[in-house]
């Protein structure tokens, strides 16, 4: 979304930190209010629904930002995101951040635009819910996931470099997890998917776009310098 110069000033503030699996960047609820900028790996969004229970609310990967409506706004985290997986992310505190949207209004249009796709993604998947059956609700997920950071395989076939458990993608799409476990298993059966450890394979990402029952034709990825690289994203 940015100029090089731009790009080249916001990568210039604040620290490079480097996180291992499982560590958090932030907490649901808590005042602070630096932005971090993921530059490599992946990162899942949580929050605690009414009952306690912890739902997964997004994937983020490098080249998106993390901590950006508190950093807006001052209210406290609306959800929590923790590192699955080695990550590395550029910290910014919200004074040098405002000072960079000052001297530069493209990273200020840059965050709304964010904001503005997020809310969409979110009413998308209000849509999904009740408009589509959780195969396809299924299908729409990980079409969207392959496309944003899947990596192409040399034998065909793209690989999204993350686990989801089986809970996490129920909650992503508004099912119960036997009803999300039974749509997995019919398309493995279809030789759309494969699964192994910490990774999912779509072999066939136009014929699950069909199964998706998405009118635009989807897009494969370019091959990636980095997995989760920044350099695929601002």
């Amino acid at each position: 979304m940015l100029s090089a110069p731009a790009r080249a000033e916001l990568l210039g503030l604040g620290l490079e930190l480097t996180f291992e699996s499982g560590d958090v960047l932030l907490t649901e609820g808590a005042a602070d209010r630096h932005l971090y900028v993921i530059l490599s790996g992946f990162a899942k969004v949580t929050a605690t629904v009414e009952n306690g229970q912890e739902s997964l609310l997004a994937v983020r990967v490098g080249g998106d930002t993390v901590g950006e409506m508190a950093a807006l706004d001052g209210a406290p985290r609306s959800a929590g995101v923790v590192a699955c997986g080695p990550l590395q992310a550029r910290v910014i505190g919200p004074e040098a951040l405002h000072g960079l949207m000052m001297r530069r209004p493209e990273v200020a249009m840059a965050l709304t635009r964010i904001v503005a796709d997020r809310l969409r993604w979110a009413n998308r998947r209000r849509l999904d819910f009740r408009g589509y059956t959780v195969k396809v609700r299924l299908a729409r997920l990980l079409v969207e996931l392959t496309v944003a950071c899947g990596r192409p395989e040399p034998g065909g076939g793209y690989v999204i470099g993350f686990q989801l458990t089986q809970p996490e993608l129920a909650a992503l799409t508004g099912a119960a997890e036997t009803t999300v476990h039974k749509g997995l298993r019919e398309l493995r059966d279809e030789g759309l998917l494969g699964t192994g450890y910490r990774t999912t394979t779509v072999h066939d990402l136009a014929r699950l776009a069909r199964v998706a029952e998405l009118a635009e034709p989807v897009v494969p990825p370019a091959p990636r310098p980095r997995r989760g690289s920044v350099d695929d994203r601002l």
